[in-house]
Formats: C-alpha cells, sequence, structure tokens
C-alpha cells in the first residue's frame, strides 16, 4: 500500500492512499478546520469522508506530466506508463499550480 501527502500551497491537504482495492483520499482533519480551506479540486469537494475510486482519481492522473518530460521520466526509471501511482509519485512533488505530492515512506512515520 503506497501513501502520498497532498499538499496545497504548502499546507497539508490530505492523503492519497493505493490499495489493492483502487485509491483513497482522505481530507486532514486540520486542513477541514481552516476557515480558508479550499477544495484540491472540484471534483472532490471539502469532506470528512473518504473519496474512494477503482482508478487513480481523473484530478491526480491530470498532474502527471505528458509527452516529452513524461517520456524522460519513463525513460529514466523502470516504471511502466500504466502506474499511474507510481508516476504521480515520482514527477509531481513540484506541480506547476498549487497541489502537491510528497511521497509517504510509511516506515518512517509509524
Amino acid at each position: 500500500m503506497r501513501k502520498a501527502l497532498i499538499y496545497s500551497k504548502k499546507t497539508l491537504a490530505g492523503v492519497l492512499t493505493e490499495t489493492d482495492d483502487g485509491y483513497l483520499f482522505q481530507y486532514d482533519g486540520n486542513y477541514l478546520a481552516m476557515p480558508d480551506a479550499k477544495p484540491i479540486s472540484l471534483t472532490m469537494p471539502l469532506s470528512s469522508l473518504a473519496y474512494k475510486s477503482s482508478v487513480l482519481f481523473p484530478f491526480f492522473d491530470g498532474l502527471i506530466p505528458e509527452g516529452w518530460l513524461l517520456d524522460v521520466a519513463i525513460r529514466n526509471t523502470d516504471i511502466s506508463i500504466l502506474d499511474r501511482m507510481s508516476l504521480l509519485l515520482l514527477c509531481c512533488k513540484d506541480c506547476i499550480g498549487a497541489v502537491s505530492v510528497v511521497p509517504l515512506n510509511e516506515e518512517s512515520h509509524e
């Protein structure tokens, strides 16, 4: 099970988890409590309930680069173009825009 911390403008917004059944996104409670909190995507409004999907949420999939930049990432790793979570974790720490994705190393956080 792989996880990623999802930041909105350097503020922890939630956690994305890849499970055997698909994906979960859960907003962080502290983020939800902020008076100026904004959803990371219009397709995932602020909610204390986890969002579930059998495929990587389109919003997160859309953060993965395309074209030559994706080719460079694939060429320099052994990641398949079909492994969207690995590509998200590899390429999206410094995305253009407000959202960034930071791999969560479970061994160091438990």
